[in-house]
């Protein structure tokens, strides 16, 4: 059961950063998974009239508002096209749209769940945070970091050129994935892998020894190995370690066999 004791809708982020500081009080996003545990909250901290729900393009990048909805994230036209719909693959699972309308871009990053879809695909892009008093940080480190009672204020996007393909496995729809795959392929031809739900928090592999440098399916296939060797895959209540480990071999290999021309 949730109780909040408080609720606050800040006029600024710097009312919300001080109030934030109170390890009782908390930032609200969309509540999807805040609200299921039991948990006494002083403050309740509201950024709904901060003018964080948009996403604002121009030549060089993408800014989502952190409390942009994973919904609007899915249905921008422009998003889309830019990653060939991995964007959008990365979010049609998860739970479904009455979820995905209210849920925050801002809460499912700065919370960095293992189970995360988009975490993943966010790591095949030139992706960032930006925090209000730490800067601006690459997702890839950022997903590293301990956690602290800063604020997620926007994701930013860069708009360098790669190829970007998106897949995950599910038990069954709408279920949290047993594994999470983005691939990328960057302009200068080298390739990166992101793996996630191994059950822990995505990582990104990255071919260091140009393994694709010849597009040909032994290679797609040497790289599938690569990235399933490089990485720790444990066990839970929807798939063995093992198991993963040999998923992400498929799922790499089926998702850079739709992005490449196979010999």
């Amino acid at each position: 059961m949730l109780t909040i004791k408080d609720y606050i809708l800040v006029e600024n982020l710097e009312e919300a950063y001080k109030l934030n500081q109170n390890i009782n009080n908390v930032i609200l996003g969309g509540t999807g998974w805040l609200k299921l545990q039991n948990r006494n909250i002083g403050k309740a901290i509201d950024l709904s009239n901060l003018g964080l729900d948009k996403i604002i393009e121009d030549d060089e990048k993408y800014v989502i508002g952190c409390m942009t909805t994973l919904r609007d994230i899915e249905l921008n036209k422009s998003l889309n096209e830019f990653t060939k719909g991995a964007i959008k693959e990365s979010l049609r699972h998860i739970v479904g749209v009455q979820f995905r309308n209210s849920v925050t871009i801002g809460g499912s990053i700065y919370s960095r769940f293992g189970f995360s879809d988009i975490l993943t695909s966010l790591l095949t892009l030139d992706t960032y945070v930006e925090m209000y008093k730490g800067g601006i940080i690459p997702l890839k480190d950022f997903v590293d970091m301990k956690y602290d009672k800063d604020i997620l204020v926007n994701i930013i996007i860069k708009k360098s050129k790669r190829l970007v393909g998106y897949s995950s496995f599910r038990n069954q729809t709408t279920d949290f994935p047993v594994l999470t795959c983005g691939v990328a392929i960057l302009d200068n031809g080298k390739i990166l892998a992101s793996i996630g739900a191994r059950p822990h928090r995505a990582r990104v592999v990255e071919d260091n020894e140009n393994i694709l440098e010849v597009k040909s399916m032994e290679n797609i296939e040497k790289f599938a190995k690569y990235v399933s060797n490089s990485l720790k895959f444990d066990s839970n209540m929807r798939a063995s370690g093992e198991y993963r480990k040999h998923l992400t071999e498929v799922l790499v290999k089926r998702t850079l066999k739709n992005l490449v021309e196979v010999k």
